[in-house]
């Protein structure tokens, strides 16, 4: 099937579990997930893999928390990752506030970071991200990334780029909020939009950073 949108249901689904992270919510509920959350989101990803030729992965919606503080049992969102090379790619979720998309490489092992301020700090290839960075910004999109909070080793406090050298990955994202358009399918070309103007992000990390590899 075509995907037609997020029904209101989707957004009132995750209002109610955010009040009550409970299994015997989720239970109550899980046709509304299967029907209006998980089953909308798989028509979307699949007409968003031609956009960015990358298979998506749909998480599952409970979370691991055997190492967690906090023990509720269910996310409170349905994501969904477009991997084009190890840990860089496209992603987008649905939770109680509206629609989330993204891009940018995610992980932050020692080696992909290396390579990422390798290219910050050459003049042309930093030069070429500063403008990606400020255009995105100019059309609303969010960066982020993980970051020192200071500046790395070895770089020096006048840097040119040193914000962008502060990552330790580097993400762009927007919030698209609850509402009717939502709810149908001018949805996708929402998501579209925005990932038509993060692909230069992508294509600049694919070209200059390159994947994640296990240490």
């Amino acid at each position: 099937m075509a995907f037609a949108g997020f029904p209101a249901e989707a957004f009132a689904f995750y209002e109610g579990l955010e009040a009550d992270n409970s299994k015997t919510y989720w239970t109550a509920h899980k046709d509304v997930y299967d029907t209006c959350v998980r089953a909308p989101m798989a028509e979307l990803a699949g007409e968003l893999a031609a956009l960015v030729r990358a298979e998506p992965k749909l998480f599952r919606p409970h979370r691991d928390v055997r190492f967690a503080k906090d023990k509720s049992p269910y996310k409170t969102h349905q994501g969904a990752f477009f991997e084009v090379m190890a840990g860089v790619g496209y992603y987008v979720h649905v939770d109680a506030e509206g629609l989330f998309t993204a891009a940018g490489f995610y992980s932050h092992s020692r080696e992909q970071t290396t390579r990422y301020r390798a290219a910050v700090d050459a003049d042309d290839t930093g030069a070429a991200l500063e403008k990606i960075v400020r255009t995105l910004a100019r059309h609303g999109l969010t960066i982020g990334g993980d970051r020192v909070r200071t500046r790395p080793r070895g770089c020096p406090p006048d840097h040119p780029r040193l914000e962008l050298m502060r990552h330790r990955s580097l993400t762009a994202a927007r919030h698209h909020p609850a509402g009717p358009e939502l709810e149908g399918r001018a949805s996708f070309d929402l998501v579209r939009t925005d990932w038509r103007r993060l692909r230069p992000l992508v294509d600049w990390v694919e070209t200059n950073v390159g994947p994640f590899e296990a240490e």
